[in-house]
């Protein structure tokens, strides 16, 4: 029933042409008639969920939901949901969706609908569906920050798409590996699909063991580079290049390697902002009626989901005068820090001393929720050693040396490296960097025109600290006066065990803010965290190169 068992074709939907759009529904919509029909008067007896699994039908209605609520195009909408009604009135129960919006963290009405986006999110949300075939949950989320999200999907679109020394179905298969590193789910249950979508062996998403050799082979980078980048050496560039029938060229490792933080820090991102499963997904629908025990009808059909999202929201409740005084508080931190900076500035020494003590005191930043969570099987055959984790670098006697940025930096080596093996992607991975890092509306929670550039730097800095990476011009002090600890164990956790992030750690920090800065927040984390990665790839095999 899926495109690719040649029955129904969904491609058409990404069309930009109302034309082509209206001919593809129509003989989307004849085959899911036709299908159900046939299954109607045995369904009727049965009830559908078995049937429709085993016929394909439960998928195509899955994605139909999808469409009725997440596609950019009304006229996509629009027959999807009267597709839906017709199978409906053959006596088939037709999927409903779970939980409420894109994130669980922020309430489902603070964040953009669909159809109700302004002509510049509109065209970035055409754009995205045109490409990806849906409109993700991601997406729906960046969208609080429209010029990161259109240079975020062009990077991913040039690394998923476009020509590059890696076919297509490795790229997904990476992106695959990637995320599980984190048991990430949500992302890799889309790379499943798309994998399958352009050609790869369903064998392979059996477990890393059923997938070539010379994938196999990146499994080790992919660990590392997930949890602890410190430890790569050009000796370990060194063995998948040179590995004879398997080997990798320095192209495609650099693909991969790309590839690989891409979707560590995008797991980040998605576990950060408490990303639902899309609609189509396991875990975002079901065929069971909705239990009406704890509210009236009346409150369903419009809209209200019970008592949960009354307290969802930080910004939804009357600001408490201690939240207040913290954005107050903060403000003034930063107001006498750049008074101190003016007055006088500290020896290289003691800055040294700073950074040193900055990063060992972030070792002992944990959460008191933290504790040890077993991958779950269908996402840890996807990677080997599933006991190996983050573990801060100087802890058990283990020292790693300060990667310092002045000898090697993204601007001065990195970028020049990556746009040399695969050309272009340096600029677009430079321009993400830049605008995350200096992407500022002047506001602070209810504050407007303030200077947010310190407070951005430390968020930035600290993530860069937590890997050994240090810039000697830099007050590593500020950090200890700017970031408190609530704020530290949600950075911490986000970047370096995504998948411990909780709702509560989300709503704990900077709790008089917007939706859309803990959003920002998260897209500061991304991209320090993939440039950190990174930076300790790209300098072993700079070495293995010289």
């Amino acid at each position: 029933m899926e495109e690719r068992d040649g029955e129904v074709r969904w491609d058409g939907l990404c069309s930009r042409d109302a034309a082509a759009r209206a001919a593809a529904l129509d003989t989307i919509g004849q085959a899911v008639l036709r299908r159900a029909e046939s299954i109607a008067p045995a369904a009727a007896a049965d009830g559908l969920p078995a049937l429709a699994a085993r016929d394909g039908l439960g998928e195509a209605l899955a994605r139909l939901l999808m469409l009725s609520k997440r596609c950019p195009f009304p006229d996509v909408r629009e027959k999807s949901e009267a597709i839906l009604g017709g199978v409906q009135e053959l006596g088939i129960r037709i999927p409903r969706p779970l939980g409420h919006g894109p994130s669980r963290f922020i309430p489902e009405k603070e964040t953009i609908q669909v159809g109700n986006e302004d002509a510049t999110m509109h065209t970035l949300f055409a754009d995205s569906f045109a490409t990806l075939g849906r409109l993700d949950n991601v997406t729906l989320v960046m969208v609080f920050h429209p010029q990161y999200l259109e240079s975020f999907l062009k990077t991913q679109h040039y690394l998923l798409q476009m020509d590059g020394p890696l076919p297509l179905h490795y790229r997904h298969y990476i992106g695959i590996m990637a995320a599980a590193r984190h048991q990430c789910s949500y992302l890799v249950n889309l790379h499943v699909n798309d994998f399958l979508h352009v050609g790869g062996d369903p064998k392979w998403l059996n477990g890393l063991e059923n997938a070539p050799q010379k994938l196999q082979n990146l499994g080790e980078l992919n660990k590392m580079l997930a949890h602890r980048p410190w430890l790569i050496t050009k000796e370990h560039i060194e063995q998948l290049l040179k590995t004879e029938e398997n080997s990798w060229s320095l192209a495609e490792l650099i693909h991969a390697v790309v590839l690989l933080t891409h979707y560590h820090s995008l797991a980040s991102f998605t576990f950060g902002c408490g990303i639902s499963p899309e609609i189509d997904c396991e875990g975002g629908h079901t065929f069971r009626p909705p239990s009406v025990s704890n509210y009236c009808l009346c409150d369903i059909t419009n809209g209200y989901h019970g008592v949960e999202e009354i307290h969802a929201s930080p910004t939804g409740s009357i600001p408490s005068t201690e939240s207040v005084c913290e954005v107050e508080a903060l403000m003034e931190k930063m107001k006498q820090l750049q008074e101190c900076r003016d007055e006088e500035e500290a020896s290289q020494e003691e800055m040294a001393t700073r950074f040193e003590r900055e990063k060992r005191e972030s070792m002992f930043v944990c959460s008191s929720e933290d504790e040890e969570s077993a991958a779950t099987r269908d996402v840890s055959r996807h990677f080997e050693d599933t006991s190996y984790g983050y573990k801060d670098f100087s802890r058990h006697g283990m020292h790693v040396p300060t990667f310092r940025v002045q000898d090697y930096s993204w601007e001065d080596h990195g970028y020049s490296l990556v746009n040399r093996l695969y050309p272009d992607v340096g600029q677009l991975l430079d321009e993400k960097f830049h605008i995350a890092y200096n992407l500022t509306y002047n506001t602070m929670a209810m504050h407007k025109d303030v200077d947010t550039s310190m407070l951005r730097r430390a968020i930035w800095n600290y993530i860069h600290c937590m890997f050994g990476i240090r810039y000697d011009d830099y007050d590593y002090g500020e950090i200890n006066q700017l970031l408190d600890r609530s704020f530290k164990v949600y950075i911490k956790t986000v970047v370096c065990t995504p998948e411990k992030t909780t709702k509560r750690m989300y709503d704990s920090f900077w709790r008089q803010f917007e939706h859309s800065e803990k959003v920002h927040v998260n897209l500061l984390l991304v991209e320090a965290r993939m440039q950190a990665e990174l930076l300790y790839a790209l300098r072993a095999i700079t070495r293995y190169m010289t």
